[in-house]
């Protein structure tokens, strides 16, 4: 009986050291198969405690070309959720290098495709519209609609210095009072600053950068430190 008491403890240490466990295996064994379960198990708690391992991801995606008998389709569609959440980080593209031609080809992943396809390439409203009508995939992960969105303003903020509302409320899927609240936030926060356009419009007035002021971007050259460029030099040899 005295076992059988100290077993929630035990359990209670294991999951609190999931991190380092999982860490240590792909470390140690990135190629024993052994090894599958915890890899899923650990994508799982990935999901529920909202965290990301894309080296533990990967490792898993490599096991199943392996063991592809074994693949587990859940699995691997959190996992490119997951990844579509840390854009513009590349990691849906080496994630999906890693599945079958034939498995990328059913679904949910040609919905998963599709929807990576849109953000590449800043189609916000179809890729809103697309995610809508495919909720059981995107919402079973917590966060993603935060991510996108805020892969969305990161979008905006290298391309304008100003954004109409309905440019923003377009790009990050909210409107009205939401948005209002987003706003507010963001220029309590962020330094976002509103303006009045034309008509009874607003702009909204994005932090300056490099990208958005080109005048920034020669200034920010000039402070690089001559040794980040001299070890450049090696690498193109």
């Amino acid at each position: 009986m005295a076992r059988e008491r100290e077993n929630p403890k035990i359990q209670q240490q294991q999951s609190s050291s999931v991190l380092y466990t999982v860490e240590q295996l792909v470390a140690v064994n990135p190629y024993n198969p052994d090894i599958l379960p915890d890899l899923e198990n650990y994508v799982n708690e990935q999901v529920s405690s909202l965290t990301y391992s894309l080296d533990a991801n990967l490792c898993l995606l490599r096991l199943y070309q392996f063991e592809p008998e074994r693949m587990n389709t859940q699995i691997v569609s959190r996992i490119l959720v997951k990844a579509l959440m840390a854009m513009p980080a590349p990691d849906f593209s080496l994630c999906l290098f890693l599945i079958p031609e034939r498995v990328q080809m059913e679904e949910p992943f040609k919905t998963l495709i599709v929807l990576s396809h849109y953000l590449e390439t800043t189609r916000f409203r179809q890729f809103w519209d697309e995610a809508a009508k495919n909720r059981s995939v995107v919402e079973v992960v917590p966060g993603f609609e935060q991510a996108i969105q805020a892969y969305a303003v990161h979008v905006l903020s290298l391309t304008y210095q100003k954004v109409p509302r309905p440019v923003l409320a377009e790009a990050i899927n909210v409107e009205g009072l939401s948005l209002d609240k987003f706003l507010e936030h963001q220029v309590t926060n962020c330094g976002w600053v509103i303006e009045k356009g034309q008509g009874r419009g607003q702009l909204i007035v994005l932090p300056r950068n490099e990208f958005n002021q080109p005048e920034l971007k020669k200034s920010s050259a000039d402070s690089i430190p001559l040794e980040h460029i001299t070890k450049i030099f090696p690498i193109l040899g």
